[in-house]
């Protein structure tokens, strides 16, 4: 009969504190790490549920320290993530790298390109301009420019690009607006 005290309230607030777990998480560590939010979710719930029953058993009755471990182990489980399903390092210049493989990174990948950048080159250097590809069905910048400026500002402030990277990806768009 416990489960039927739960609110809906305390559910909300339950997953908003796994959430921003789990983004403070994916920012502890350097790099990209493009995931969807189900998953940062989950890392979230995952730490602090995991982490807090370790701190507990351990004899730790501050709702501090048991935070704090619960906040390690969703970095750790970060860390497990990069390593074993990205399969790419966790410190040094190729973790800057934006990944190959993992959940949802096919669909940044998919939405850097027709934003004309090269998710390869994110990490590597100087941005350039993604290789030419044939036409497709796909959505083009010039038809709905104002969600391609949305998604460029959101990879910026997700520190995916970088400022001289945001600036050229954001000028290129705007020039071929003019042509």
């Amino acid at each position: 009969m416990i489960l039927a005290s739960v609110t809906f309230g305390q559910v909300v607030g339950v997953l908003i504190s796994a959430f921003v777990t789990g983004a403070l998480a994916r920012l502890a560590v350097p790099g990209p790490d493009p995931m969807p939010a189900w998953l940062t979710i989950l890392i979230g719930l995952g730490g602090s549920l995991g982490g807090g029953g370790v701190a507990y058993a351990a004899g730790a009755r501050n709702a501090y320290v048991i935070s704090l471990v619960g906040f390690a182990v969703a970095i750790a489980l970060v860390v497990a993530y990069r390593r074993l399903v990205q399969r790419r390092p966790v410190l040094g210049r190729d973790a800057y790298r934006f990944p190959e493989r993992g959940i949802g990174v096919d669909a940044y990948r998919e939405r850097l390109q027709r934003a004309g950048i090269d998710p390869d080159r994110i990490g590597a250097g100087p941005m350039v301009p993604a290789a030419t590809r044939a036409p497709t069905n796909q959505e083009e910048p010039t038809d709905n420019p104002a969600h391609f400026i949305r998604l460029l500002d959101e990879l910026h402030d997700a520190g995916v690009l970088e400022d001289e990277e945001y600036g050229a990806a954001r000028t290129r768009l705007l020039q071929s607006l003019r042509d």
